[in-house]
């Protein structure tokens, strides 16, 4: 029991020092500065050797490695799953870290002979590689895309999925924010960013924080005042939730220049919990499927008057 236990804490250990190592260095893991140069780059999260998307902290976890080591194909694979493909992981070749978290059911019975069901939570970490460590893949894991010329269209579908929400946003000034008291979302103008894939981002982690409302997945981590570590927290849930949501529409976040003070405060709330960061990814991903499940909602309602 021991030695599961210390197995645990391990990997919350080993995941928050290496996302604390990248913000020491200034660089936030989540921001993905390159362009995907992959034909399985259409989105930009990290995925499994079957097409099936990483989600949570493991798209953290992923991204880190992917720029440490400078890999620009998204896909990763177990050694095994590269023998099962006929492939080879290079000699030498250091894997990345994921983590697999489920719950065990176990009928005990107690003093009185009754069975009670037990629930019981586990993770454990495993290795996967990327697929440029790995030789003998068929030619589509490693294959390039053709010359994409659809940026526009990427930008009317951000549009088009920020609308399907119905949320309040209301435009003008120089400030964007989320006001839980009256729930709206209060945006710059569209032409004071310095391009479209700003002004999206920003939205989207504006609309992180939109989620946040009782009547949404009422999240809360309890009084929040600016620079405490609940502020702290909701932030990082609101700057990976923006992350995960650009991924999924193809946009390429920029840092916000407002942001770099909340670098300080991150650092203290990982250092001080090894399981914030883990809980942080798994509200954003909460965040961004409410989202992505709203907004698909609105589109088929929308489909069906049509075809009526």
């Amino acid at each position: 029991m021991t030695r599961k236990t210390t197995n645990k804490q391990d990997v919350y250990t080993r995941v928050t020092n290496k996302i604390v190592a990248e913000l020491e260095k200034g660089i936030r893991p989540w921001i993905k500065p390159w362009s995907a140069e992959h034909a399985a780059g259409k989105i930009n999260k990290p995925l499994r050797h079957n097409g099936q998307a990483y989600s949570g902290i493991n798209i953290l976890m992923l991204w880190a490695s992917a720029m440490e080591a400078g890999f620009s194909a998204p896909i990763w694979m177990t050694f095994r799953q590269a023998k099962a493909l006929g492939a080879t992981v290079r000699k030498g070749e250091k894997g990345a870290l994921v983590v697999y978290a489920n719950t065990l059911t176990r009928t005990e019975e107690t003093d009185s002979g009754e069975e009670v069901e037990q629930h019981i939570p586990y993770m454990k970490g495993y290795t996967v590689f990327n697929v440029e460590q790995i030789d003998g893949l068929p030619d589509h894991y490693y294959s390039k895309p053709a010359p994409r010329m659809d940026a526009p269209q990427r930008i009317e579908h951000a549009e088009s999925f920020f609308a399907a929400l119905k949320a309040d946003v209301r435009h003008g000034g120089n400030r964007a924010y989320y006001s839980i008291t009256t729930d709206y979302v209060q945006m710059p103008y569209f032409e004071a960013f310095r391009d479209p894939e700003s002004y999206y981002a920003t939205l989207a982690h504006e609309l992180t924080h939109w989620t946040r409302h009782e009547t949404r997945l009422d999240r809360s981590f309890g009084r929040k005042r600016w620079g405490d570590e609940s502020y702290a927290r909701e932030e990082l849930v609101a700057e990976l939730g923006s992350a995960f949501l650009c991924a999924d529409l193809e946009i390429t976040p920029e840092v916000r220049d407002d942001h770099a003070a909340y670098i300080g405060s991150w650092l203290e709330v990982l250092k001080n919990d090894k399981r914030a960061i883990f809980s942080a990814a798994a509200h954003a991903q909460r965040a961004a499927d409410f989202l992505a499940a709203k907004a698909g909602k609105a589109a088929d309602a929308t489909s069906e008057k049509e075809v009526a």
